[in-house]
């Protein structure tokens, strides 16, 4: 069996011959003995700026494998191999009918899983498809002519389809390898697999979404556009069905319900559907812009090289003044500003990057937690409508043309203006005092926070950089109550999933809630089987 060997740190301009030897070295061993070897994890370790480093995981396959292992048994970086295969429960033959709404990660994954059991789901989408999707999404950044059901946030792919693209995420689950091979399976670059902070980019993102649902419909899977979820049929206490653009009823037996964290409309429907749902905290503010190379020269010291990606980073802090935490969210280097709005009057930003990441600018959210106490009422969508306040105020700003908000970063912290702008936003800005248009609190911590982050990154906090407003989704505000048979606790058949649902954030814990889903679908539907027998 191959050995792990974790924790090779080697010099970043350093080849993969030179790699190899490091390996070598490692293990004290020749190059005729070793059969097979391949990273497993490369991570970037730029703490000292005089001494970059790759840091690397291997998988070797060596003669003689027992005898090298025993000679290095105690060592706490060499263990031997193990399966990452995740757990799959045998084909299953049933006839209820399974509908899930929405085609972002959480969908499409439930989808892709519940087809290995050979199970065939319907899958509706009230966007277009991705490639349709893309030119509605132009349009509204050329004209600001907004389509409120195919944009950023609805459609083919979910709202990651326009981001970075990052495959990253906190939760540590069987699944997570089978996302990325999944990702890599229908065109995605091999690097996924290996890389500490895997990003796929927006414009190779859009592919693989479009091979894998061309996969689903051969898999004989129906895949709906423009089908938007209007009503949900209940009958004794559970899902008998859901009508689709108020006309069409389709029956079905379970309903995940994977539709995205800005699907306000749906959180209505299951509000007057008496489904239980809660408030949930999140956070907003704005975004920061910067010039790549700056960024670059704060964190690895020059400009630019070959062999290192475009910098990034990751800043916090808890504001002593308001208790508020203060973090950037989504950075995105080499990308775009981008607007991100899905509703008429409410103007919204994010960031999106492509998978060269060559803007020549960096992007990240600096946002602050809110939560019940800035809420205007202890409803469970008064999160939904404390959002709305803040993105109808910075339409307004803006013109109401969804041109953004937006104002130097020096003069937002200090109070003055006219130094300038350079943001990548489209349609366009208009230069405004940002912090009129945020919760006061929010504005001092968000000021706070660029201090700080001015002492942690020297040469952060410039006129250089400029920030858009304002950044409002940066996860769902409602959480949809499930149990630990992860249907809704109010509403047997149901099935909240991913961001949306409130149980995820990001594309990987999305896609990974979406498999949840889907496995405790098939497994229900495994035990009726067996029982029926």
């Amino acid at each position: 069996m191959p050995l792990i060997v974790r924790n090779v740190a080697v010099d970043f301009r350093v080849d993969m011959d030179g790699l190899l030897e490091h390996l070598l070295e490692r293990l004290s061993i020749k190059r005729d003995q070793v059969l097979d070897w391949r990273i497993t994890r490369k991570a970037l370790d730029a703490r000292k700026k005089s001494s970059i480093r790759y840091v690397y995981s291997f998988r070797v396959a060596l003669r003689d494998e027992n005898e090298i292992a025993g000679k290095l048994a105690g060592d706490p970086d060499v263990e031997m191999a193990g399966s990452d295969a995740l757990p799959r429960f045998s084909r299953i033959l049933a006839e209820k009918k399974i509908l899930i709404v929405g085609m972002g990660p959480a969908g499409l994954f439930a989808g892709m899983r519940l087809a290995e059991y050979g199970l065939r789901p319907v899958i509706v989408e009230r966007g277009r498809p991705v490639e349709e999707r893309v030119r509605d999404v132009e349009a509204f950044w050329g004209t600001g002519q907004l389509d409120p059901d195919s944009n950023v946030q609805f459609g083919e792919g979910g709202a990651g389809t326009f981001s970075d693209g990052k495959l990253t995420t906190r939760i540590r689950e069987d699944s997570l390898r089978y996302i990325l091979e999944t990702f890599v399976r229908f065109g995605a670059p091999d690097d996924l697999l290996t890389l500490a902070k895997p990003h796929i980019g927006t414009d190779r993102l859009r592919r693989v979404v479009l091979e894998m649902r061309r996969h689903l419909q051969g898999k004989g899977i129906d895949v709906g556009f423009s089908r938007k979820l209007t009503d949900i049929v209940v009958s004794n206490g559970r899902v008998a069905g859901a009508v689709l653009n108020d006309s069409e009823e389709f029956p079905c037996s379970f309903l995940v319900l994977a539709t995205g964290h800005s699907a306000r409309d749906t959180y209505e429907l299951l509000r007057r559907r008496s489904v239980s749902l809660e408030q949930k905290p999140f956070a907003i503010g704005v975004r920061v812009e910067h010039p790549q190379e700056l960024i670059n020269r704060i964190q690895f010291g020059i400009p630019a090289h070959p062999q290192l990606p475009q910098a990034e980073y990751a800043l916090s802090f808890r504001d002593p003044e308001t208790g508020r935490p203060v973090y950037t969210f989504c950075m995105c280097p080499g990308g775009v500003v981008l607007a991100a709005a899905s509703e008429d009057g409410c103007l919204v930003t994010n960031g999106m990057s492509n998978f060269l990441r060559d803007s020549g600018l960096a992007n990240s959210a600096v946002i602050v937690g809110v939560g019940a106490s800035d809420f205007p009422g202890k409803g469970p969508l008064d999160g939904v409508e404390f959002q709305r306040k803040w993105e109808r105020m910075a339409f307004t700003a803006g013109g109401g043309t969804y041109f953004a908000p937006a104002q130097n970063l020096m003069d937002f912290v200090s109070g003055r203006g006219a130094r300038g702008i350079r943001s990548s936003y489209r349609p366009g800005t208009v230069e405004t005092a940002l912090a009129d248009l945020l919760p006061a609190e929010v504005s001092r911590a968000l000021k706070a926070g660029f201090r700080h982050f001015d002492r942690k990154m020297r040469g952060f906090l410039t006129a250089d950089a400029t920030l858009t407003g304002v950044e409002t989704r940066t996860s769902s505000p409602v959480r949809i109550t499930r149990g630990d048979d992860l249907q809704s606790v109010s509403l047997a058949g149901l099935y909240p999933a991913g961001e949306g649902a409130g149980y995820a954030g990001g594309i990987m814990s999305a896609a990974a809630d979406g498999i949840r889903i889907a496995d405790a679908i098939a497994l229900e539907l495994d035990r009726e089987s067996r029982s029926s027998e």
